[in-house]
């Protein structure tokens, strides 16, 4: 029953995260296969970002690799509760049966002392990243809660085990020492203890991730495989904007039935495409991004990190309406203005910094180009200076005010 109910609750919040991810625009990134499938593998398995720091990238594959082949291990904690065996697989593998208990002990160990670590490190240091006010309130939370479960889902692993009168583990063996003297009464029923707690715990964890940071566990590869393959700084251009230019110069290419686009960039999240949404959900909030960017190390408003909460928050905030009226309901509110102000977007410079250093492929400068692109286009809102460089653009083809027949007219001067 209560798995059941788990995998329930765990596939509807899934089915309503991809319902608000597919409330995006379309984009087509099925190009390059191969290339596509390096990613998955260097980007979100082989975590190669992360490797700018050793150290952190160490601990950090610690808890990954370890903290997902030790629940190869929650298989027989499952079927052992549906059927009221105990550790089923036992007998049919043998001797490899204990070689693999040892494995996943060790790598329990290893989850439990970088997680600690990681507690240590975000709540004592002061990384400007970790301190950092884009994370007040839940967020701050979040991390050290996630951290906190994994602690106590690795040790009630380790108990369980040492409560095993026939215990030939390695790490567990260690802390029977400390339950010498039990009665197997007591050892069975601290087991049990442990063993309920252990699943019950697992189950909260997975129903607790998509409402997490830590869903990137699950999106950081469809997000790899999706990134765009461009050169980094490479920017689209917005093809009705293209066609009008065309059909100005060239009106005889204007097709009869031409309509003027309806809108230029994106003011709220229904504008943005699926990846965009994605990245969203997929962001770590490691600060990575945030302590890359020049603006924000110059003191200015701009955090990446921030356009990307703000983007998820204004995502689930829709994704509520939609269900709550069967359909988007106009709540006067939008991504731009209300999530992420103007000043903010003015102070990126579209150094890609941002996107280089994202151990999970997200761009949020992306997104800041298409909000910045609404705000100029749809509501002519651009400081004086880009006004007259876009007023020259429009009028003498150039950045600068001179007539395009005076160009060269600096190369007769003597």
């Amino acid at each position: 029953m209560i798995t059941s109910l788990a995998l329930f609750l765990f596939s509807k919040k899934l089915l309503r995260i991809r319902s608000n991810i597919l409330m995006g625009k379309d984009f087509s990134a099925n190009d390059e296969p191969i290339a596509r499938w390096k990613n998955v593998f260097l980007l979100a398995l082989g975590q190669k970002k992360m490797f700018r720091n050793p150290m952190v990238a160490v601990l950090h594959l610690f808890v990954y690799v370890g903290f997902i082949v030790i629940n190869i291990e929650l298989l027989e904690i499952v079927i052992d509760g549906l059927l009221g065996t105990h550790r089923l697989f036992e007998p049919y593998l043998g001797a490899s049966y204990t070689v693999l208990i040892n494995i996943f002990e060790i790598l329990a160990l290893l989850v439990f002392i970088a997680c600690v670590v990681f507690l240590v490190r975000r709540n004592t240091l002061k990384l400007k990243r970790f301190i950092s006010k884009d994370l007040n309130g839940w967020p701050r939370s979040d991390a050290n809660y996630i951290l906190i479960t994994e602690i106590v889902l690795m040790s009630l692993f380790l108990l369980m085990n040492a409560c095993s009168i026939e215990n030939n583990f390695i790490v567990s063996s260690q802390i029977q020492l400390y339950l010498k003297g039990m009665s197997a009464y007591e050892l069975n029923l601290i087991e049990k203890t442990a063993w309920w707690l252990h699943i019950i715990g697992i189950y909260a964890f997975m129903n607790y991730l998509p409402y997490s940071k830590h869903l990137h566990i699950l999106l950081a590869f469809p997000n790899a495989y999706y990134a765009p393959l461009a050169p980094k700084g490479m920017m689209h251009n917005m093809p009705a904007v293209q066609n009008e230019v065309i059909y100005a110069m060239h009106p005889e290419l204007a097709p009869a039935d031409a309509a003027a686009p309806s809108s230029f960039g994106a003011k709220d999240v229904m504008d943005l495409t699926w990846k965009n949404l994605m990245d969203a959900y997929s962001c770590t909030e490691c600060g990575r991004c945030s302590a890359a960017c020049p603006a924000n190390s110059t003191g200015k408003l701009l955090s990446p990190r921030k356009i990307m909460m703000a983007t998820r928050d204004r995502l689930e905030e829709v994704g509520k309406n939609s269900i709550l009226n069967k359909g988007f309901k106009e709540d006067g509110k939008s991504l731009l203005n209300d999530y992420i102000s103007v000043e903010e977007l003015r102070a990126c410079t579209t150094c890609n910094a941002c996107v280089e250093e994202c151990p999970v492929s997200i761009s949020p400068l992306d997104i800041i180009i298409e909000l910045r692109r609404s705000l100029i286009m749809e509501q002519s809102n651009a400081p004086q200076e880009w006004n007259g460089m876009f007023s020259n653009i429009e009028n003498n083809f150039a950045p600068w005010k001179f007539a395009p027949d005076d160009r060269d007219a600096w190369t007769k001067q003597v």
